[in-house]
């Protein structure tokens, strides 16, 4: 009994555990990098699509907006760092061509400064009329006055001198100044020899070649011109320190632009300015 009793008992139940590695392939990480290399690829056709297919404007436009400079320099500027955050407006900045704040110092002017514009008419009104009493009674020097021109510019008072075509500063073509212009010079030196403004004198031409420019030119001409007025001008009591230095410019500053030929752009130009 106790043998077939035996013979009755259950079949043991075997489990085995089998685990499968399919060949050919590392898991899902080449699909990942797969996808990064087909986005590159995507962003690489649609620069050359943009390249081809835009304007040398439209690729300048893309190119501005994909550069964060202007943000990135606000950013790390001046007064920058958030709501009464930081550093003051008043700071030193950090953009490109910095203006160097320093500090805020105030700025007092005196109640009898002179400079400006209006400083400008001024000395205008002055040397007229300087002008005006020295040829009052002398109906030829008024005549000559007509070939002085006063332009108050951003460099100073601009007193041109100017040729035309009854009217010569200089003999052609040399710089002998005439009997007209000696005396023009006398009444402009009386006339500018008060103000303490230092002076620049400028010689211009037309635009007529010469036969052989390399012996004498425009520029020659312009720089002896200027020179010669300079000495005629401290023969009458401009004092050698106030000039400041002369130039000659050959015909490249036309008075007369739209025909260089004119007489009328040679001329004597001299600045008064501090």
């Amino acid at each position: 009994m106790a043998s077939k009793a035996a013979r009755n008992d259950p079949v043991p139940i075997i489990v085995k555990k089998v685990t499968i590695v399919e060949a050919g392939h590392h898991g899902g990480a080449w699909k990942v990098a797969y996808a990064d290399f087909v986005t590159a690829m995507m962003a690489f056709f649609l620069l050359l699509w943009l390249l081809g297919s835009t304007t040398e404007d439209q690729r300048k436009g893309l190119a501005d907006y994909f550069t964060p400079t202007l943000v990135k320099t606000k950013e790390q500027s001046a007064g920058a760092y958030g709501l009464l955050g930081g550093s003051s407006l008043t700071d030193v900045d950090s953009y490109p061509h910095a203006a160097g704040q320093t500090g805020t110092k105030t700025l007092t002017v005196p109640r009898d400064a002179t400079g400006g514009p209006r400083e400008g008419a001024a000395m205008i009104k002055r040397i007229q009329q300087r002008i005006e009493s020295k040829i009052a009674e002398e109906e030829r020097l008024r005549r000559l006055m007509r070939q002085v021109r006063m332009v108050d510019t951003t460099k100073g008072i601009r007193i041109d001198l100017v040729d035309d075509a009854d009217f010569s500063m200089f003999a052609l073509g040399t710089t002998a100044l005439t009997g007209d212009a000696r005396d023009l010079l006398q009444v402009i030196s009386t006339s500018i020899g008060p103000e303490p403004s230092k002076i620049t004198v400028r010689g211009h031409t037309d635009a007529l070649r010469w036969r052989d420019p390399q012996r004498v030119n425009n520029w020659s001409l312009s720089a002896g011109r200027a020179e010669a007025t300079r000495q005629m001008l401290m023969q009458h009591g401009i004092a050698i320190e106030r000039f400041r230095r002369i130039e000659g410019v050959a015909d490249t500053e036309p008075l007369i632009s739209a025909d260089p030929t004119d007489p009328r752009n040679r001329r004597i130009s001299l600045t008064l300015a501090d």
